[in-house]
């Protein structure tokens, strides 16, 4: 019996690799000679974004002499835990197309972009205590990724009035990001244009948004790299992976997660597992050093409920809806310390393995910037007079933080935070309290106007007055029913006496008087 045929593999060049290829650079120059609109291409170093930069670069090349004068932006976003063989491999990218562009005459210039020092991975979880991003807590990409391209990009329009993005974004990558590109292409102004979603008078332009993962690869591989890069290395650091995708420029929080690619962050926990570090271990024996990352990326992914403080960043506690139990907060001090400690020693790994590369012998996992407003933010902050970062950085690596010095009239510091917190003993939440009052005092010992004190002080005491979990827990319980209470007295029009019984019983108050201003009313 003869097998059915097989439908035909769609694919983008059914014309021909060739003739496909000289109406796209036909199409690219016409819209690059439309206007005096700049372009803003976004380059990941994966295989989608090189495919498009690649287009646009071969369209300038071709133009007549004296044409090609518009910029073109090239971009790539460093969010400073970035995958180190694709984030090597980008700044070699940059380096080559940097030169290759200049020695050519064209106006290509690669930027790469980084979040500002408060918005990076390791501040935010390891300064502020965020916890370790999840879907419904990701914090991490609005942040590290979607304010550095937005800010590039707005700097762009304020300079000209508009810009295009000209992105490496495919219809084929999912079904959302299909329908997002028919419903942008539907609402377009121009031919081939579409709205940025939110930034004003700035267009996307997305070149290859109708071609297959095969399209993008028969390309690469068979036409040569214009700015002088082997597409086959490409090809190789995607060789072994689970997952053939990239991590693009991302511009809005509908992009999903990056984890399952080669070309995320290292340190993502928005997927189960990080597939292409552990295939990149698995099948290379060259790549053994990246081990402690992935054993800390692990680490940052397990249930971390006992990690957290019960009170969130304000000092209060919020119980999860309908149940009587409460949200975590930020990671514990002694939990911060402690991540602290596991990226020093990684990066010391990394740093001194026999099989470490050249470009990752003196990597840093964590920047001294970072590592400064870190300490600032425990400090300051969050009132840790103990100062650790110093101590902590010496212990794991041998040497000394030559940060910024902090406030040196600081009376308070590790000797004296050890003999308070003796004195607490196991009661930490006093002990923080006490701490901060120290620092309050301090900081207004020598100010003649005392603005805001009173501010303080009952800030410092809305988050230390607690005995424990289990009294800020049934605290918030009793604020939640009281809160219900008055709604439904609210709506329903209760008489006052019968709303001050209620009341009462809800609170499990006793002997409250009838008309409702017994001293037992009165004191709850």
């Amino acid at each position: 019996m003869t097998p059915p045929d097989r439908p035909a593999r769609r694919t983008a060049f059914d014309r021909g690799l060739a003739a496909t290829l000289d109406d796209m650079v036909a199409t690219i120059q016409a819209l690059y000679l439309s206007d005096e609109i700049p372009w803003v291409v976004g380059y990941s170093g994966g295989k989608d974004s090189t495919a498009v930069l690649q287009l646009v670069w071969t369209a300038l090349a071709q133009l007549p002499s004296g044409k090609a004068r518009k910029a073109v932006y090239v971009i790539s976003t460093d969010t400073l835990v970035e995958n180190p063989v694709v984030a090597a491999w980008v700044d070699q990218s940059h380096k080559v197309m940097g030169e290759a562009a200049s020695a050519a005459g064209l106006p290509i210039y690669p930027h790469k972009l980084v979040p500002d020092v408060q918005n990076t991975f390791w501040v935010n979880l390891i300064g502020r205590g965020y916890p370790a991003p999840r879907p419904k807590f990701r914090w991490c990409t609005e942040r590290m990724k979607i304010r550095p391209a937005d800010a590039f990009i707005s700097n762009v329009v304020k300079q000209n009035g508009e810009a295009i993005v000209v992105l490496g974004v495919r219809k084929a990558e999912s079904s959302g990001r299909a329908a997002r590109m028919n419903a942008n292409g539907e609402g377009s102004r121009r031919q081939h244009l579409s709205a940025h979603g939110s930034l004003p008078n700035a267009f996307i332009y997305s070149p290859i948004g109708d071609w297959s993962n095969d399209d993008v690869w028969m390309y690469l591989l068979q036409v040569e790299n214009p700015w002088g890069h082997d597409n086959h290395d490409l090809l190789n650091l995607y060789q072994g992976a689970s997952a053939d995708a990239e991590c693009p420029i991302v511009l809005d929080t509908s992009t999903p997660s990056c984890g399952d690619s080669r070309f995320g962050c290292w340190v993502c926990t928005l997927v189960e597992k990080d597939k292409s570090m552990s295939a990149m271990i698995r099948n290379d024996e060259d790549k053994e050093w990246m081990a402690p990352l992935l054993a800390l990326r692990d680490a940052l992914d397990q249930p971390d409920h006992d990690k957290r403080d019960f009170r969130r960043m304000s000092g209060g506690v919020q119980l999860i809806r309908e149940k009587a139990a409460h949200i975590p907060g930020p990671y514990l001090q002694a939990v911060r310390e402690d991540w602290l400690r596991q990226l020093l020693a990684a990066q010391e790994v990394v740093r001194n393995h026999p099989k470490a590369p050249a470009s990752v012998r003196g990597i840093e996992l964590i920047t001294q910037d970072e590592l400064a407003e870190i300490r600032r933010l425990w400090v300051v902050d969050k009132f840790e007079l103990e100062d650790s970062l110093p101590t902590i950085h010496q212990e794991v690596t041998g040497r000394p933080f030559h940060g910024p010095a902090l406030n040196d009239a600081q009376p308070f510091g590790k000797a004296e935070m050890g003999l308070l917190k003796k004195v607490a003993g196991d009661d930490q939440v006093h002990f923080e309290l006490v701490r901060e009052l120290l620092e309050v005092e301090r900081s207004y010992r020598t100010t003649t106007r005392r603005a805001k004190l009173f501010d303080r002080l009952e800030d410092a005491f809305r988050r230390g007055f607690y005995e424990d979990v289990e009294d800020a827990t049934q605290r918030a319980l009793r604020r939640r029913t009281l809160g219900k209470l008055l709604d439904d007295i609210k709506d329903a029009g209760v008489d006052f006496n019968d709303a001050a019984k209620a009341t009462n019983k809800a609170l499990g108050v006793q002997g409250a008087a009838e008309d409702g201003s017994g001293q037992e009313g009165k004191a709850s």
